[in-house]
């Protein structure tokens, strides 16, 4: 991998690790995290050894606590839409073919929580805290806020929180769903090993037609869902590790899928 400034990146046998690395600014976001972490994650994305990315901040304190709001000035509406029309590093994430886990230690606000809505599953610890909190600067969500959180936990909650700007606690997180998991900051790492490491076992092309399917269904209608599923389960049918896990089932062992 590159050396980069602002983040780090660990590959733990098929799991990634990138961790955004400004603890000193909570790891808010500026432009060379984006740039780096969009860059990283290219990288990660031809690696075939890696199969599962987790994304992580430096620190017990904060995952994201935001944008670098120091870049906001002598910003004019133009500079910042062109950024935002940029490969943003929510779209990289969103878009990104292998599942991603956000591991949120502490703050995760603003475009942290922008940030951990484009992952694919969400674990937190205890301490975690959760808010879009751009309405107390006069401007809204920039990074999918209102569309990815409003598809997530649904529309009254979402406009509470980014109509108040208000944070919410991990176990209110996980009430309204998102989050999947919450656990004691000293577990956190572990547990979330240990369920990225779950994922990575299973057979590669299918998880990556999964996520497209999944990702599909909040942008489609029921027909056209149900169309696109089964364009991805027939792909399914042309693949090594299709056979490798039927062969596998039927003589009751664990199957080794290869990607292919």
């Amino acid at each position: 991998m590159s050396n980069y400034e602002t983040i780090t990146v660990e590959k733990r046998e098929s799991v990634a690790v990138l961790t955004i690395n400004r603890p000193d600014k909570l790891n808010s976001l500026n432009y060379n995290v984006h740039a780096e972490s969009v860059a990283a994650l290219d990288e990660l994305r031809k690696d075939d050894a890696v199969r599962v990315v987790v994304i992580t901040g430096a620190g017990q304190k904060s995952f994201v606590a935001g944008a670098d709001i120091s870049e906001f000035e002598g910003k004019t509406p133009v500079t910042q839409r062109n950024v935002f029309q940029e490969r943003t590093l929510f779209n990289s994430v969103d878009t990104f073919p292998k599942p991603v886990i956000a591991m949120i230690n502490g703050f995760c606000l603003g475009g942290g929580n922008e940030l951990a809505l484009a992952c694919d599953i969400r674990v937190c610890s205890e301490n975690a805290r959760f808010a879009q909190p751009e309405i107390n600067l006069g401007i809204i969500c920039g990074g999918g806020g209102t569309q990815r959180l409003t598809r997530l936990i649904g529309e009254g909650r979402a406009m509470e929180m980014i109509l108040t700007g208000d944070m919410i606690d991990a176990q209110k997180a996980l009430n309204y769903g998102l989050v999947n998991y919450v656990f004691p900051l000293e577990e956190l790492e572990a547990e979330t090993m240990k369920l990225a490491n779950k994922i990575a076992e299973k057979a590669p092309i299918a998880l990556q037609m999964s996520k497209e399917a999944v990702k599909f269904a909040s942008r489609s209608n029921l027909d056209e869902g149900l169309r696109r599923e089964v364009d991805l389960f027939a792909i399914c049918f042309s693949t090594e590790d299709k056979q490798e896990g039927v062969s596998a089932f039927l003589e009751k062992r664990k199957p080794e899928f290869k990607g292919k």
